[in-house]
């Protein structure tokens, strides 16, 4: 396997820096790391983001995550290994990059659960590492990134 070129955010390397300072500011807003890393692994996998998928589950493991929730985390809502706060965030996640597949992309009963476990800052900081992780599943999967090319 080899990607189409380089990673658009590396070619034009004055978007690099703002991506990387939208991630910083997400995990600067009161949410558990292991809870983003999960939102993030999440979304690269519904994407089919193997890049993201690959990166996210070595920063998950990093961040604490144990190897039984890594592997679990596509069937989060099956497993006991959640927290219902982590469920809520996932719920929240799997809605904002599903946006085509409701009419009410994000309705009410997952809005609702997330902002029962998180205040505005907190729920700020999960929206912006939905779309950040979103951006790079985009990035990478068109321009077909090989797992484990990056560092």
């Amino acid at each position: 396997m080899q990607s189409r070129m380089q990673n658009p955010a590396v070619v034009l390397s004055d978007a690099m820096q703002p991506i990387q300072a939208l991630l910083k500011a997400a995990h600067g807003g009161g949410v558990d790391a292991q809870t983003l890393e999960l939102v993030h692994l999440r979304v690269s996998q519904i994407n089919g983001c193997s890049a993201c998928v690959d990166g996210g589950a070595k920063t998950a493991r990093k961040a604490g995550v144990s190897d039984e929730r890594l592997a679990t985390v596509a069937a989060w809502r099956e497993t006991p290994y959640f927290s219902e706060e982590e469920r809520a965030a996932l719920a929240l996640a799997e809605a904002a990059t599903r946006l085509a597949d409701r009419p009410d992309a994000v309705g009410d009963e997952i809005w609702d659960a997330a902002a029962g476990h998180f205040d505005e800052k907190q729920l700020a900081s999960i929206i912006l590492m939905i779309g950040v992780t979103n951006l790079f599943n985009r990035l990478n999967a068109t321009t077909r990134q090989i797992a484990g090319a990056w560092g």
